[in-house]
């Protein structure tokens, strides 16, 4: 497993962001994109239809963007497929293993500004009100979902690189880490 001090073997064509929900996947994969010249798909635009329903699309779509030869996209969606296809055509991938105060705060804030101006998400959608009594339970109890999923990275790395020995793995413990990797 690498570190944001080590080289890269090679220029990475196709790379998956893992971490926990408010890591900050979508941004960094798009700063990768940029930076290493891939296309970014973001995966949740590919599984979130009107409603917050599950788009029937979404493992085509994935399919299709994962057989091209340069793409970014966060790692989610691992029980539903996304996994399977994703993994054996990745290269790399950069886990955003940050302390809890940081992801927690990350989180809170972006919930609470898409909430307080309705900001527009995925295919319509919009998270519920701040006020209302279903943004903070069930499905949309979004800082809940951070604290049950929280360990998952952790559980979950080493098998990855049993079952994929063919990915490298950067694993930044910081966004500062992650910040000078890319420079």
């Amino acid at each position: 497993m690498l570190t944001s001090g080590n080289v890269l073997p090679s220029a990475p064509q196709r790379v998956l962001i893992a971490g926990v929900t408010g890591a900050g996947k979508t941004t960094l994969a798009r700063r990768i994109a940029d930076r290493f010249g891939l296309v970014h798909h973001e995966i949740d635009a590919l599984h979130h239809g009107p409603d917050w329903t599950v788009r029937p699309e979404f493992l085509h779509d994935v399919r299709a963007f994962a057989a091209t030869d340069r793409w970014v996209t966060e790692w989610q969606y691992t029980s539903k497929g996304a996994d399977s296809i994703l993994a054996p055509r990745a290269d790399l991938v950069v886990w955003l293993d940050y302390p809890w105060h940081i992801v927690r705060r990350r989180l809170i804030a972006r919930t609470l500004k898409r909430r307080m101006l309705r900001t527009r998400l995925w295919n319509g959608n919009v998270e519920p009100p701040l006020w209302s009594r279903e943004a903070w339970n069930g499905d949309n109890d979004i800082l809940g979902w951070q604290t049950g999923t929280r360990h998952k990275w952790d559980e979950r790395m080493p098998g990855v690189q049993e079952f994929y020995p063919h990915l490298t793995v950067v694993r930044f413990r910081h966004p500062r880490e992650a910040s000078r990797w890319l420079r």
